[in-house]
């Protein structure tokens, strides 16, 4: 079907972009958010913790991502003319280049993260299949291209039928994961749970622990913004917020579980040694075989829910972007179905280009995933330093009856968390993120040219300036070997 731009589409009697209810949102948020992290929590948190730091980690996670969440439920009321609400926020407080860094590292943190599904699935299929390997050989490789594609045909027929999909695989993901929990509950070994309460001789300090958890969590609640992002198809502009926040309380116990009860199963250094999805061999340890087989169906399941609402959600980035003219105006076309086709190519050739990279990785899965939690750190920075501004704002709406404050520590606390994250990532994954970050300057010169502006301002040649510096940095550490993937 070929495309045309939105608004002509619109007066040649398209179909109006689809109408989301509060449920069907919330199931967005709950399938961006359970997806390949929730299966990977039980080795990559005993890698770095106990139980005590698993504790303390999830405690900071949980009330960092709430903060977070009511920030999206508060700009969602506050400013209902924003779409696409990360990039959205980003550009309302910061302006134009911060605004576009913040879709280009949104829309790729989304397609970084889409490569760490397949590479799982891969994973999950190589303990049967061994020439899957970890889920980064060449056959693997090839068959997530097939699967990518497949996925792209899929969501281009129509917005409507893939998220009608999202909201029955959510339900079907679900189950799995809840059913592990109970399990892991009732065989837990109550001296094996004491023994990993502290955390293994190589874990450290405390504070080490906790840190080296952070990007973990992050990835596990990448999501949580999504009826935020998907915002110009609520039916009432509300349900974004509710969903928000709904979504989150309704996966953190399911996330904080997961981790908790599998140090109640095996030694911490076992669990740290597991091959992913290591909730998989959590479970055989206890039930035998058909409990790695029960929870890597789930995960299979999960993952291809998790995918389709990541891709909808990160096409949906670019589009309002360019509608917006931060993007060059190709990306703003749309079917007469509401699909944006452009946009949906370039998220799913970015993918593929990730996912070709992952052959030469040493830990794909890790390094996806990591990197993924990164990239998306400095929009949600941005969105939630966006909300201070408006709480701080002299004759702000939220003065009345002592809103404003409420809202302004809210905000605060969730930029304080943020930049926590930004630290906890470490210089390694910043300088990869710029890496991305400066090449895809050339949409945002598109983009001016287009207009015929000038390409740049002296305070945005100076942000150019440091992410072209941070780029040539990271090339530089990566063919040295100082930094690896």
């Amino acid at each position: 079907m070929s495309t045309t731009d939105a608004a002509p589409a619109a007066a040649e009697g398209a179909q109006p972009a689809a109408k989301l209810t509060m449920t069907t949102m919330t199931a967005m948020v709950v399938g961006s958010m359970v997806g390949a992290g929730v299966f990977s929590l039980p080795s990559r948190f005993a890698q770095e913790t106990g139980v005590a730091g698993a504790l303390v980690a999830w405690a900071i996670a949980g009330t960092g991502i709430l903060m977070l969440a009511f920030v999206f439920q508060t700009l969602a009321v506050r400013k209902p003319a924003l779409d696409s609400g990360v990039y959205a926020y980003a550009k309302a407080g910061f302006g134009e280049y911060l605004g576009f860094f913040a879709a280009v590292g949104y829309w790729a943190s989304a397609c970084v993260g889409n490569v760490t599904y397949w590479v799982l699935i891969m994973s999950t299929i190589g303990a049967i299949w061994p020439a899957l390997g970890e889920g980064n050989t060449l056959l693997a490789t090839a068959l997530s291209t097939v699967g990518l594609w497949a996925f792209f045909l899929l969501i281009r027929r129509g917005v409507k039928e893939a998220a009608a999909i999202n909201r029955v695989v959510t339900v079907a993901k679900v189950v799995p994961i809840l059913v592990f929990v109970v399990l892991a509950l009732f065989y837990l070994k109550p001296h094996v749970f004491a023994e990993n309460f502290a955390g293994a001789d190589y874990a450290g300090s405390l504070f080490h622990q906790v840190r080296g958890t952070m990007l973990v969590t992050v990835f596990t609640f990448l999501g949580v913004e999504g009826a935020s992002v998907y915002s110009r198809h609520a039916k009432r502009r509300e349900d974004v917020g509710r969903a928000t926040v709904l979504g989150f309380l309704s996966v953190f116990a399911v996330f904080a579980s997961v981790t908790i009860v599998s140090y109640g199963l095996l030694p911490m250094a076992q669990i740290s040694e597991l091959r992913q999805p290591s909730m998989a061999g959590v479970l055989e340890s206890a039930v035998g075989t058909w409990g790695k087989v029960f929870v890597s169906v789930g995960l299979i399941v999960s993952v291809l829910g998790a995918y389709l609402a990541w891709t909808l959600m990160a096409a949906e980035v670019l589009f309002v972007a360019a509608k917006d003219d931060d993007m060059p105006r190709f990306l703003r076309r749309a079917t007469k179905a509401d699909v944006p086709v452009p946009a949906l190519l370039m998220t799913t050739l970015l993918s593929q280009l990730v996912l070709i990279v992952t052959l030469f990785s040493d830990d794909a899965f890790n390094f996806a995933l990591e990197l993924t939690s990164a990239l998306s750190l400095i929009p949600f920075l941005l969105a939630a330093a966006y909300a201070v501004r408006i709480a701080w704002a002299p004759g702000s709406e939220a003065v009345r009856g002592g809103i404003r404050v409420r809202e302004l520590a809210i905000a605060a606390l969730a930029t304080l968390y943020t930049a926590f994250l930004i630290y906890s990532a470490g210089l390694k994954y910043v300088l990869v993120s710029f890496i991305i970050y400066a090449p895809a300057t050339v949409l945002f010169v598109m983009a001016r040219r287009e207009q015929g502006r000038r390409l740049f301002s002296g305070r945005e040649l100076v942000i150019l300036a440091v992410a072209v510096a941070g780029a040539v940095m990271g090339v530089i550490a990566l063919s040295l070997g100082w930094i690896s993937i």
